[in-house]
């Protein structure tokens, strides 16, 4: 029989991606198990906990403001998501399919900004937000992510994909610009938009040092911002296993999100480099 060719030692390979996969999951899982600790257990050196423990999130859902942060984050998070798909789709279709002067001065604009590090942003964000009311309320949180660059250019990249025959079919059966754009060109970039979507809300969950520094009222909050204003208060000391059962709360919308959208991640990752 002759050997076949191109066969690494597969065993070998998925050595190599268990050692990943430990490395990568056991912080997230001593997280989730350290949650279920009470205090004086947590301080021990034994991985699982002597007994399951649920008064970390009982103090957490009945003593703390936990559940208005999650529903801060779950409003600015779908917010953001939905004007950055819909302005960032549009300026990105403009920017591919039409030529008017001044539109790669436009972009070349557009994506020097990316260059720029947020922390340097924030002084100017803020400067602005005192001058418009844009502090301590949601569309001051909102507002540095309505519009992205990122979200522009990997638009573009995949409106450039979209045949120009046919939005010309579209113009001819006399429909509208803004109708070519609704119903022919959104639908041809559904992996691009699923993306965009995804990348967007989960950074916006994440986000933090723009909210901490926006938000003063207690009630405004997000998740992080909550969790960790939380973490370092005067609050007789830190409660350990409480910080480890907000942090496994806060996960499950990220891991719902990435288990019913992964192959679109995957996808339209996969495309961004193809396209243009």
């Amino acid at each position: 029989m002759k050997k076949q060719k191109g066969k690494g030692p597969y065993w070998l390979i998925h050595i190599f991606l268990l050692a990943g996969v430990a490395v990568v999951g056991f912080p997230f899982l001593w997280m989730v198990v350290s949650s279920f600790k009470s205090l004086p257990d947590f301080y021990t050196f034994s991985f699982w906990p002597k007994k399951l423990d649920l008064s970390a999130y009982t103090f957490i859902l009945q003593k703390t403001d936990y559940l208005q942060w999650y529903l801060n984050s779950i409003i600015v998070g779908a917010v953001v998501t939905i004007s950055s798909l819909v302005f960032n789709s549009l300026i990105g279709y403009t920017l591919a399919k039409y030529t008017f002067p001044g539109g790669k001065a436009i972009l070349i604009l557009i994506l020097s900004t990316m260059m720029i590090p947020t922390e340097m942003l924030v002084i100017p964000w803020y400067m602005m937000g005192t001058k418009v009311n844009l502090i301590d309320n949601y569309l001051g949180i909102m507002f540095p992510g309505l519009i992205e660059a990122f979200g522009i250019f990997l638009m573009r990249q995949f409106m450039m994909g979209i045949p120009n025959d046919l939005l010309d079919a579209a113009r001819m059966d006399g429909m509208s610009e803004f109708n070519i754009w609704w119903r022919v060109a959104l639908p041809q970039v559904k992996p691009g938009l699923s993306a965009l979507g995804i990348i967007t809300f989960l950074g916006n969950w994440n986000a933090y040092l723009w909210p901490v520094i926006c938000i003063s009222s207690e009630q405004l909050r997000t998740l992080p911002v909550g969790i960790s204003l939380y973490a370092t208060g005067d609050s007789g000391g830190i409660q350990w296993n409480t910080i480890m059962g907000m942090s496994t709360l806060a996960v499950i919308p990220m891991i719902i999100v990435f288990l019913i959208f992964q192959r679109k991640i995957v996808e339209g990752i996969a495309l961004t480099g193809v396209k243009g």
